[in-house]
């Protein structure tokens, strides 16, 4: 039996690790699964456990008020470090490019327990840009003994780096494992779409104003090199796409950070209450983002894992950021690059909105983030 430690500290990394758990724990004769989670954010870490019912054996709770990365590093090395020594796993899997993964990458590296990297050889090769994404997942690369790449380009990505051939797998992104699994349980049950659509009324936006083919456009942003001027245009452009679109409902969930709302109220002003088609409602859990990005038309977006997800659901995605790990998406079409440019943000949102064939374009393209079964095989491949 082999066992293995899973650790994760954010929503995204929770999203994307949580199918891989209830995978391995589809062969207890294999596998000892255990989970430790560090707590890197902590509500939202905790709403994605509940729906996926994932039980931590381990709880670093590293989240406090005003930390920064110093501690976030430390806490988890430290935290990690005891952990380790009471499970002692065969290996040890992280995710993608948090500060979490590549602190417990390296706490398991001075252990010398082998590393198991998920989503694998994303690169944008400039280190300040996603920053600090682009250098944890670069940390984490020169650690990992597997390395399970989503794509055949991030796979390209690591051979480049002298990664040997044989510790690389495609695998698909688990992302869209997740996606999947959580529209059938939505679709599957009236009772939780009518919960949803609930729990959206009362974050600020009745889903009921899209019968009669209303469109909607699903908005995120809160990346931090996009603070300041990038924000204002962002905020700029959606003002002036409201006006020119008023029959297009613009739906903007706010990240908590003060970074992202100061800008929000500086272009929109201090009541974001009486906009007629711009709803600016509290952050949603998942199961209720995956629900509206469901209903959605378009995506606005600066993060990252929804440029796999919403290509899954045939929903054109536009980019607010001049950069992207995922390139594939863009050669595929299925994700555009805006950047923080107000013209650019305003053309394409328009093009989208008024030229039908650009659309239909966008939203056919094939996803090439995958099948839903990455899990399978990754679990396939420990087996061996």
């Amino acid at each position: 039996m082999h066992k293995i430690l899973l650790v994760f500290g954010t929503r995204p990394e929770a999203i994307k690790m949580c199918p891989l758990v209830k995978e391995f724990q589809k062969y207890p004769e294999d596998f000892e699964t255990l989970v430790c989670v560090t707590g890197q954010h902590r509500e939202m870490l905790d709403q994605v456990l509940k729906i996926f019912d994932v039980k931590p054996d381990f709880d670093l709770n590293i989240m406090k008020q005003g930390q920064d990365l110093y501690d976030v590093t430390s806490k988890v090395l430290l935290g990690m470090r005891d952990v380790l020594k009471q499970v002692w796993p065969e290996v040890v899997l992280v995710h993608g490019d948090t500060t979490t993964s590549s602190a417990a990458a390296l706490a398991a590296f001075y252990q010398q327990i082998p590393v198991g990297h998920i989503e694998a050889g994303l690169r944008t090769h400039n280190i300040y840009s996603p920053w600090p994404e682009e250098m944890n997942r670069q940390i984490t690369g020169r650690i990992a003994t597997y390395n399970f790449a989503p794509t055949p380009l991030s796979k390209e990505n690591l051979l480049k780096e002298n990664v040997s051939e044989n510790s690389i797998i495609v695998t698909g992104n688990t992302v869209i494992d997740a996606l999947y699994w959580v529209v059938s349980k939505i679709k599957s049950s009236e009772k939780i779409s009518e919960e949803l659509k609930t729990v959206l009324k009362n974050s600020g936006y009745d889903t009921d104003r899209l019968s009669n083919g209303k469109k909607l456009i699903l908005i995120t942003g809160h990346r931090r090199e996009n603070f300041g001027d990038g924000f204002i245009n962002m905020c700029t452009a959606i003002k002036d796409l409201t006006q020119k679109f008023s029959d297009v409902d613009f739906v903007y969930p706010m990240h908590l950070n003060p970074n992202v709302r100061k800008p929000i109220h500086e272009v929109f002003g201090e009541d974001l209450s009486g906009l007629k088609n711009m709803f600016f409602i509290e952050p949603l859990e998942y199961l209720s983002f995956v629900y509206l990005m469901e209903k959605s038309n378009i995506v606005l977006t600066d993060s990252g894992g929804i440029q796999e997800e919403a290509p899954g659901l045939g929903k054109p995605v536009l980019v607010m950021r001049d950069t992207t790990e995922r390139p594939e998406a863009v050669t595929a079409g299925t994700v555009k690059l805006v950047g923080t440019d107000y013209n650019a943000i305003v053309n394409n949102v328009s093009e989208l909105l008024e030229n039908s064939s650009a659309y239909e374009k966008m939203s056919k393209a094939v996803n090439p983030y995958g099948d839903g079964k990455a899990c399978q095989r990754i679990v396939e491949r420990l087996k061996q």
